[in-house]
């Protein structure tokens, strides 16, 4: 293995510019680790929401040691096309740059933001607000750089279909929060509290109430109930529209919006199974992706297509969170916000459509699709 590092050093180890013809066995390797980091960022995170309904935080959990691995392996190839230039051009750089650059100002931020108040259990939080804009930055640089660089074939299409499944996690990773707090307040009220003690102990010191249901809906359900719809749908949406786009295959949307509910659906028991808190999934996201992918099927103008898009994700979206709700698991949401759920993803999908539709945007995708 040392042999073999001092063979990739010796060969490829050397100063250039971005944009430089890069081998394409090197292409591979790099975006390959991009996929590995990437994973072991996801597992670290999945693992780390379950952790902090069932434990107080701490700095060294094993949830965070498996994110830090990730995160030092995505650094790690940043700072490697920053040297060489191999794999990237200009914008695909500065985007890996940006990106680290904001999810390591961040870390040490929520760390002084935990050490000050405390428990601070919300996904919701601007310190965590900024982990998921620099995570989506730095994946907007890993899947232009993909498009660009990575050789045509299966492994392309299956490694851009990868990409956007992290970054619809990291989009959605917030409204986790209710998908386990909804459990973790079921679980309570059964007589079955998951959380340890000294975590309920303490969300109740916070509160200054004693310990009891009102201190466990404050840390298990502390957000408005049209938080989850008309975020993770709206936001959900448009990062599935731009999948479709990019992987420019029949059903991507789906594919993506599949893979993370399969994800979902595998990654809770596994926690469960080593006695940790159990969560919603949001298994309606694959309708989402099915109206997505149908939308694009069906050849309409613009304003059109976004408007009845928007409708029919609104509508699967809305119907799919109540039957979660009625028969298996599904937060509490405030159902007249389906309205602005509606409008707010017309336009933000039609002011997509008109940004693309643009002459230079244009020529721009078929370059990327050429490379």
């Amino acid at each position: 293995m040392i042999q073999g590092v001092r063979q990739f050093r010796d060969q490829y180890w050397e100063r250039g510019v971005p944009g430089r013809e890069t081998p394409a066995k090197l292409t591979k390797q790099l975006y390959q680790l991009w996929l590995v980091g990437l994973l072991l960022k996801l597992i670290g995170s999945s693992w780390d929401v379950s952790w902090h309904f069932k434990w107080l935080r701490d700095d060294l959990a094993p949830p965070h040691l498996i994110n830090t691995v990730g995160t030092v392996i995505v650094v790690g190839l940043t700072l490697f096309h920053t040297f060489t230039g191999y794999g990237v051009d200009k914008l695909t750089l500065r985007l890996m740059q940006i990106g680290c650059g904001i999810f390591l100002v961040a870390l040490p931020i929520d760390v002084i933001n935990h050490r000050i108040n405390g428990l601070d259990i919300t996904s919701w939080s601007g310190s965590h607000a900024l982990l998921y804009l620099g995570t989506a930055v730095m994946l907007a640089g890993a899947i232009r750089g993909w498009m660009k660089y990575f050789p045509l074939g299966t492994m392309r299409t299956f490694g851009l279909v990868a990409l956007w499944f992290f970054f619809l996690e990291n989009v959605w990773f917030p409204n986790q929060h209710q998908e386990y707090g909804v459990r973790a307040l079921q679980a309570y009220d059964n007589g079955r509290a998951e959380a340890e003690p000294i975590l309920i102990q303490f969300a109740a010191d916070q509160l200054g109430v004693p310990i009891g249901r009102e201190a466990v809906v404050h840390f298990a359900l502390p957000i408005a109930d049209w938080v989850y719809p008309v975020w993770g749908l709206v936001a959900a949406a448009i990062v599935l529209v731009i999948a479709r786009r990019t992987i420019d295959k029949p059903w991507a949307a789906t594919a993506v919006a599949g893979g993370y509910v399969a994800y979902r659906c595998l990654i809770w028991p596994l926690l469960a199974g080593i006695d940790f808190p159990k969560s919603a999934v949001p298994l309606f996201l694959i309708l989402v992706g099915l109206a997505i992918d149908a939308a694009h099927v069906i050849k309409m103008p613009t304003p059109a297509a976004a408007v009845l898009g928007s409708a029919a994700v609104t509508t699967v979206g809305y119907v799919g969170i109540w039957f979660q709700q009625e028969y298996l698991w599904g937060p509490p949401i405030s159902f007249s916000s389906a309205a602005v759920t509606a409008v707010l993803l017309a336009v933000l999908w039609t002011a997509g459509d008109l940004l693309i539709h643009r002459p230079e945007a244009q020529l721009l995708a078929a370059r990327l699709k050429l490379s």
